[in-house]
């Protein structure tokens, strides 16, 4: 079963269980989603990857969304869009802990031999696709920096 149908089924689910707050997240994945499949040059089918990026895409979104309204007092919209946000991280894997990511990084570090920060657009070229949502891009540039300085 692909991601997008398993949206699907989900949205079936909570429409029967009256889960207003989970019916309208999973509609906005779909809705993203159906867009990403119609985009012109785009294919018939949308693979899990691409689908793993719209909602890891979501959840940024959702996250910085709920940092503006935290910061402007207002605590209605922050917690409606968080618990969106939490919804859309049951469909992302698990994000990778600070070790796990430190030793992803170094891999790849060793892995194209870079000595230096020169070398730091080709490492966060491969990072980037090898720790697509299991690590935050910004995190990852940070740990690059970290480890060739």
């Amino acid at each position: 079963m692909t991601l997008f149908e398993q949206i699907n089924d989900d949205i079936k689910s909570a429409m029967k269980a009256r889960e207003k707050e989970k019916l309208e997240a999973l509609r906005g994945i779909k809705k993203v989603m159906l867009e990403a499949k119609t985009a012109k040059g785009a294919g018939a089918e949308l693979s899990d990857d691409e689908a793993m990026k719209i909602i890891s895409k979501l959840a940024k979104q959702g996250s910085d969304s709920a940092a503006i309204y935290k910061e402007q007092g207002r605590t209605d919209l922050y917690e409606q869009e968080i618990a969106q946000v939490a919804i859309f991280e049951q469909y992302l894997p698990e994000k990778m802990s600070d070790e796990d990511l430190s030793a992803a990084v170094k891999a790849i570090i060793e892995e194209v031999g870079a000595s230096s920060m020169k070398d730091m657009g080709k490492v966060m070229g491969i990072a980037s696709k090898k720790l697509a949502g299991k690590a935050d891009g910004a995190a990852i540039s940070v740990k690059v920096k970290a480890l060739l300085s």
